[in-house]
């Protein structure tokens, strides 16, 4: 477990809302929804209902968590955004981890932990998922990525994934492997991940992007010209 002292809170919204409490390395209570269409609503009321559960208020923690996915860009800007002003309010430390890293942590801390390479993916929406592998010690070896269901590599494979796309991952789901991310159990082992820092993984380009070259109205401009001219005739 870790060796974090004091409480801890871990907030994840890589995949819906995933929020956690940890007391001296041990994970003690956790909060989720599952919808990713709820952050705006239901993050902030999660939260001060978990913490109040437990007598606590934002001064009283020692260290926020919060996963930088890979993940939906509003979901997890909304994750962000919310552990960063908590923190700056109640003067709380702010670090970050990775969602999937959270993910692998759990399931090595389980009875069912793979003995070999394993995979943890996603839902990236699009027919997509995100993914990474790790090996059996919880290193990652490569990613995390974005790509087609049918590019994951056959082995064992937990994460929210795995949901998505049951057809694809049949035989390699062995029972106890995790689901989604376990928040509080992230909380409680906040200093065994690797602190990322506060930038979002989106994996994709935005959407939106700047043009390149201005267009020139000139054309627009002279028919409406012509047409006027021809009008006045």
């Amino acid at each position: 477990m870790s060796s974090q002292s004091g409480w801890v809170l871990a907030i994840d919204t890589a995949s819906g809302i995933s929020i956690g409490l940890a007391h001296n390395g041990r994970p003690v209570d956790s909060r989720s929804e599952t919808s990713s269409r709820k952050h705006v609503e239901e993050l902030m009321p999660m939260t001060d209902e978990l913490l109040n559960a437990h007598d606590l208020v934002a001064r009283d923690l020692s260290l926020i968590g919060v996963g930088i996915g890979p993940g939906p860009f509003t979901g997890l800007r909304i994750g962000i955004v919310t552990a960063r002003t908590l923190g700056l309010v109640a003067g709380v430390a702010v670090r970050g981890f990775s969602s999937l890293d959270a993910i692998a942590l759990a399931w090595l801390t389980d009875e069912t932990r793979p003995d070999g390479d394993f995979v943890v993916t996603a839902d990236a929406r699009r027919k997509e998922l995100y993914w990474a592998t790790y090996n059996a010690s919880g290193a990652r070896i490569t990613g995390p990525t974005v790509s087609d269901p049918s590019e994951l590599p056959e082995l064992p494979t937990g994460g929210p994934g795995v949901e998505v796309y049951p057809e694809v991952f049949a035989g390699r789901v062995v029972p106890g492997a995790p689901r989604h991310l376990d928040a509080a159990l992230a909380a409680a082992m906040i200093d065994r991940l690797t602190d990322t820092g506060l930038e979002p993984a989106y994996l994709r380009k935005p959407d939106a992007k700047v043009p390149r070259t201005r267009k020139s109205a000139l054309a627009s401009n002279t028919k409406l010209r012509i047409a006027y001219r021809q009008e006045a005739r």
